[in-house]
C-alpha cells in the first residue's frame, strides 16, 4: 500500500470514530474549546477527549493554543477543504 493511501486510511479511521465526530461537529462553529468544555459538552471522559483531540491534532485537522495555562483547541481544515465540505454537508 503506498503512503498516499496510508494516510487516507488514517482520515477515515479518524473519521469513522463517534466521538472524534463530534468533536469535529462541535468545532465546525469556529470557536475555541478547552479539553474540559469539549469533554463535558459531548459527555465523554477527559481522558477520552484527549486521546480523541490528539489523533485529530496529529492528523493536521486542529490547531491548539496554550492561554493562562489551558490549551484551546479549534479547528483547522485549511489543508482539506474536501473534508471541511463533507462535514458541514454531515452536520
Amino acid at each position: 500500500m503506498s503512503e498516499h493511501s496510508k494516510y487516507w486510511v488514517k482520515i477515515f479511521k479518524a473519521l469513522g470514530n463517534e466521538g472524534r465526530l463530534k468533536i469535529l461537529r462541535m468545532l465546525l462553529g469556529g470557536r475555541e474549546y478547552t479539553v474540559s468544555e469539549i469533554a463535558k459538552d459531548i459527555g465523554i471522559s477527559l481522558k477520552s477527549t484527549s486521546k480523541h483531540l490528539i489523533a485529530l491534532c496529529n492528523l493536521g485537522f486542529l490547531e491548539s493554543t496554550g492561554k493562562m495555562g489551558r490549551v484551546y483547541y479549534k479547528i483547522d481544515l485549511s489543508d482539506y477543504p474536501k473534508i471541511r465540505e463533507i462535514l458541514k454537508k454531515v452536520f
